[in-house]
């Protein structure tokens, strides 16, 4: 945990701060890989138009929002987008638009030498040590500080600078001021920068450095949802300031000034001459086409459907409510085919019971939540004694005293050449088991490694200064809640599964990204185990029926995980299940739809055997750079119910939230479900989006590169800024994308007045509608899709 010592700071003319406030909404938070959240990069930007925030984004930060023109071509030739390859390939092109500069780039034209990168790799050196989370054995920035005081203290003493070829460097920083608004004064007046091209001046300076911008304002974003300090990202800023501010005063020359101040009169022209390149107009124009492409064959789909209104039958024998997650709808689909009595629903995987979850022997929990809300209650894993609870915490203990031992011992000074020279050679029989585990086994399949179940307890009490557990009353809410927003028939079968979802895969920093979204980047099990636990607790069940929710007596909710990368489900509370045919029926269900989920997906993986047996050894090889494809391909999500899309195979390319519109009073859970799980899937949508078609500045570049740092991200090789993003394997089989660079399609089955209310109501909806961020139809009672939303509100037919 950074430690800061609190100073009074200066305040900035109002003027500033907000021209300083608006830069700072347009970096998006950036998660650190332990929870790793897809999140929309053009957060900030949702009030401007797609295609002119393509334009803005062009010139401040060249960034693409488009792909190359050989993508469209080779769509076109393919019969994707109608129209005469010739005649398109003659009007697009990819022609490289002139950009915006800071100093650092005008003094890199100048003189030859990279300063940007140069500052860039500085500042990322330090940050990689302040924001440090145990990974580095020696640290040299001091975390008892500020950012920008830990900064200046530092970059007092660091004679690298100056070797370089900055002169009296070092002696510049000293003289700069030690308050961060009083150095952002400072260094704009030493630069000069105008006041008309402040904002995309000082935009363009934190994209420079967008990773450990992004993970910045993640920090602020955590600090404004908890009721914390802010300002961390406008020290940061200060941080980069000082260095364009020193770099200026030590190469200073009447040439270079000169060349500033013609950049400052043509970084004027070209955001406030409202120039457009045609070019890139036309690309947007290509990529509009592109995504008319996709939603055509997605209306195809429903208009194809053959949608019959169910009639009453038997009591089903099971209900599963899954994760919305793309990952999910092959599952279910494979899952229902096994016995017609099989119901599923789709619901947020972490089954609306915000958490907080505190392992043993941990400090601080874990939210187990959508980022967009704070965690909710506390929770607590136990065991069947206070012995036994001693004896995990005392295991805990000694292997993490054990491991900084190890981890000394390795990186010491003096000892690391004792471990390496007659110690390495030990690693050399770990690293051949694990090359090849899965080429001598002998096993058709090899099962990855189960952990076993924690153990949780809902009982209130007091603990460290915070209560855990869940009261009663608050337990009964949120049942109630999380019943009527799944929008369940009124008939509720005696098996009710909970399917949370989480990925296992070795040697792979961005695995948590393959896990929950709605657990912000975790598996969904605790949820599922605290959601079930609830929904069995009789005191619960007697309290719903006095509210008009009855579960009947014999009806049992199961936690299940569901492990995407080998499509395994577990039964979590395997005890609970009523009896010994119950459990034979259901474990064979679940195995035979796994069965045929792996090969349905192993066509993807162009598996030779086609029987999907490769699938399950993925996750168990450390060489495998993509044990699974995650949510690549995202492109729809369904607000429905599921006799809409029964019928329908959507190719785990769309999510699927479970709604009904006629038990909505007030149409209450239609506006949940859009607020939350409609803004995290358009989240994950332009996330993917952003990394295919820009991966070099939106993706983090090439796994085989990546270094972790700080315990917090990647570097792509041994220096530079923070990666974010998706790698390229995430989206990129090497040969063919595999991600559709589709922006998503919302279709709901509800009353147009209904979303319109909604939509007039959150404003910050309305614009991702309305500027196309993501597009918005909707379903009508035959299941077919039957409107397109406009924007301001209005609709039109689809044809």
């Amino acid at each position: 945990m950074i430690k800061q010592h609190q100073t009074k700071k200066m305040k900035l003319q109002p003027e500033l701060d907000q021209v300083l406030q608006e830069t700072f909404q347009k970096i998006s938070p950036l998660w650190p890989l332990k929870n790793f959240v897809a999140v929309n990069p053009f957060l900030g930007l949702s009030q401007m138009k797609f295609d002119e925030a393509a334009q803005y984004l062009s010139r401040v930060g060249g960034i693409r929002l488009t792909m190359p023109s050989e993508f469209y071509l080779n769509q076109v030739k393919a019969g994707q987008i109608h129209g005469n390859p010739e005649i398109f390939s003659r009007q697009i092109q990819d022609i490289h638009d002139e950009e915006l500069t800071i100093f650092s780039e005008v003094v890199s034209s100048k003189t030859g030498k990279d300063w940007t990168h140069y500052m860039v790799s500085r500042i990322s050196a330090w940050a990689s040590s302040y924001f440090d989370q145990g990974q580095a054995s020696w640290k040299s920035a001091n975390q008892d500080f500020g950012l920008f005081q830990a900064w200046k203290m530092e970059a007092e003493l660091d004679l690298s600078p100056e070797i370089a070829g900055l002169k009296n460097f070092r002696k510049q920083i000293k003289n700069l001021p030690t308050d961060s608004n009083e150095m952002i004064l400072k260094a704009l007046e030493i630069l000069d920068v105008p006041e008309v091209i402040l904002p995309t001046y000082l935009h363009r300076l934190l994209l420079k450095i967008g990773g450990w911008s992004g993970y910045i304002a993640q920090l602020d974003w955590e600090a404004g949802l908890y009721g914390g300090q802010k300002g961390r990202l406008q020290e940061f800023l200060a941080i980069l300031l000082g260095w364009e501010a020193c770099l200026k005063q030590s190469l200073n020359s009447p040439n270079l000034n000169l060349r500033w101040e013609k950049a400052k009169l043509q970084h004027h022209h070209l955001t406030q001459g409202n120039s457009i390149s045609q070019a890139l107009a036309q690309k947007i124009k290509m990529q509009e086409l592109y995504d008319q492409s996709v939603q055509q064959q997605l209306i195809s789909k429903f208009k194809n459907n053959a949608f019959q209104k169910s009639e009453k039958s038997n009591r089903p024998k099971a209900q599963a409510v899954f994760c919305i997650d793309v990952r999910s709808e092959v599952y279910r689909r494979n899952l229902e085919s096994q016995d017609p009595q099989i119901e599923t629903f789709g619901f947020a995987g972490f089954f609306g019971f915000s958490i907080n979850y505190q392992p043993i022997g941990q400090e601080n929990g874990e939210s187990l939540c959508p980022v967009l809300i704070p965690t909710g209650v506390n929770i607590q894993e136990t065991k069947d004694s206070p012995e036994a609870i001693q004896r995990a915490l005392d295991k805990k203990i000694l292997g993490f005293t054990w491991n900084k031992l190890w981890k000394s011992f390795k990186s010491g000074a003096i000892t690391c050449f004792s471990f390496v020279s007659p110690l390495g050679i030990f690693y050399l029989f770990r690293l051949l088991f694990s090359s090849f585990r899965n080429v001598f086994s002998g096993k058709k399949e090899i099962e990855i490694p189960k952990k076993k179940t924690p153990k949780i307890t809902l009982e209130v009490k007091s603990h460290a200064d915070k209560l855990t557990g869940i009261p009663l009353e608050k337990q009964v809410e949120l049942a109630q809640n999380a019943l009527r927003a799944i929008s369940f028939p009124k008939e509720l079968a005696p098996i009710i599964l909970l399917v949370g979802h989480g990925s296992s895969s070795l040697n792979n920093p961005h695995a948590s990204g393959l896990d929950c979204g709605a657990c912000g980047g975790h598996s969904g099990e605790i949820n599922s185990l605290v959601a079930s636990t609830v929904l069995n607790n009789t005191k619960v069940r007697m309290a719903l029926k006095s509210k008009g929710i009855e579960i009947p007596e014999d009806t049992v909710f199961l936690a299940a995980i569901h492990q995407t990368v080998s499509d395994e489900v577990k039964i979590l509370n395997p005890e609970m299940i009523p009896n010994a045919e119950t459990s034979r029926w259901l474990g064979h269900v679940l195995e035979k739809a796994g069965e045929q989920t792996r090969v349905e997906r192993s066509l993807r993986f162009q598996e030779p055997t086609g029987k999907g047996e490769s699938l399950i050894k993925r996750g168990l090889d450390w060489s495998q750079v993509r044990p699974e494809w995650g949510l690549a391909g995202c492109t729809a999500f369904v607000i429905a119910s599921r006799s809409k899309t029964k019928n329908l195979n959507l190719e785990g390319k769309s999510f699927l939230h479970s709604y009904s519109w006629e038990q909505d009073e007030e149409f209450k859970v239609l506006e949940a479900i859009m607020t939350a799980p409609m803004v995290v899937t358009s989240w994950i949508n332009l996330q993917y989006f952003a990394s295919t078609v820009d991966n070099l500045h939106l993706g983090s570049g090439n796994k085989t590169l990546h270094n972790v740092t700080s315990g917090l991200g990647v570097l792509e090789g041994y220096s530079g800024d923070l990666r974010v993003g998706l790698p390229q394997q995430s989206i990129h089989d090497g040969e063919n994308y595999q991600h559709d660079p589709a922006r998503l399609n919302v279709v709901i089955e509800a009353p147009i007045e209904a979303i319109n209310q909604i939509l007039v109501k959150h404003r910050t909806l309305k614009d991702l509608f309305d500027n196309q961020w993501i597009f918005l139809f909707a379903l009508n009672s035959q299941g077919q899709i039957a409107q397109q939303y406009q924007g301001d509100l209005d609709w039109k037919d689809v044809g």
